[in-house]
């Protein structure tokens, strides 16, 4: 079935991928429990992508409490979960087309949180379908969290999803703005409602795992150019971790690469306040009548 410019074939890799990240999600999350490592989970999630479809979107992102996004474990990590809130994001891509999606496990004791978001999730997808400006979607969601007495987190947003690019455009927002985009039919789109129990403002952190590929251009140290032959030919533009190199000396390539702008750095993004996030999300593929969520 073909929906608007993407044609049978696309759309088909759009929901493997989204079929593939559902399974990974659900397995990931089954597994946060007081004691077992960040390292664990992600490392488990990674490895079932590479059996079930053909590589990460972007490394698995395990955020805890006032994290909201880009937080990976390093190779060495040995951080365990403990009482808090923890923000799992996934990402799976199929020949490169994308799915993109989220879940929030509460260990906190904080469940009104984690449901603000999901709740607007669901608000947001029943208001999506062509013609709707994503500045609607984001009004309905900050109704829906600003309803349960917490604020959407206002500098994050969904965005749309490309072959080999995991943000793109357009925009959704967590908040009601005056001009969005208007969405169009085979648009597709991540939404991904973020909550929290402080101002609503994210700012970033000093902790940076996870890189892309900026351009390329020719490097003289020798682990810079194995890791960029690595990233041009298996990940070309999406994300990638630092925990994925095997070379000697990879996080001083990696700092050669960015001083060089070759690759691109995410550092962790935190709730300016210190205060609990809690995440949603789910990708989409608009279609006439409404959309279809690949990762449902």
């Amino acid at each position: 079935m073909s929906v608007g410019p993407l044609d049978e074939e696309t759309v088909e890799k759009y929901r493997r991928a989204g079929e593939a990240l559902r399974t990974v999600l659900d397995e990931a999350a089954a597994m946060i429990e007081p004691g077992v490592t960040h390292l664990e989970v992600a490392e488990h999630a990674e490895a079932r992508i590479d059996e079930l479809a053909d590589g990460p979107a972007f490394p698995v992102n395990i955020s805890v409490d006032e994290e909201a996004s880009h937080s990976t474990p390093a190779r060495d990590d040995d951080a365990e979960f403990g009482e808090e809130m923890v923000c799992l994001d996934v990402g799976v891509h199929v020949d490169g087309y994308v799915a993109d999606a989220a879940t929030t496990v509460d260990l906190s004791g904080n469940p009104e949180l984690v449901e603000a978001a999901e709740e607007a999730l669901d608000v947001a997808i029943d208001a999506v379908a062509p013609g709707v400006d994503t500045g609607t979607i984001g009004a309905e969601i900050e109704d829906v969290i600003r309803g349960y007495g917490y604020t959407p987190v206002l500098n994050l947003s969904g965005h749309g999803v490309e072959q080999w690019d995991a943000h793109t455009g357009p925009s959704v927002p967590n908040r009601g703005v005056d001009r969005g985009a208007e969405l169009e039919v085979g648009d597709v789109i991540a939404v991904e409602p973020f909550a929290t129990d402080g101002r609503g403002k994210v700012s970033e952190g000093n902790k940076e795992e996870i890189y892309s590929l900026e351009r390329e251009r020719s490097v003289r140290n020798r682990q810079a150019r194995q890791i960029l032959d690595t990233v041009t030919e298996k990940y070309r533009t999406l994300p990638f971790a630092a925990r994925w190199f095997d070379v000697s000396r990879a996080e001083m390539a990696l700092r050669r690469l960015k001083q060089q702008d070759v690759v691109h750095g995410y550092p962790v993004l935190k709730e300016e306040d210190g205060r609990l996030v809690s995440q949603a999300e789910h990708t989409l593929i608009v279609t006439e009548d409404g959309c279809e969520i690949t990762t449902a």
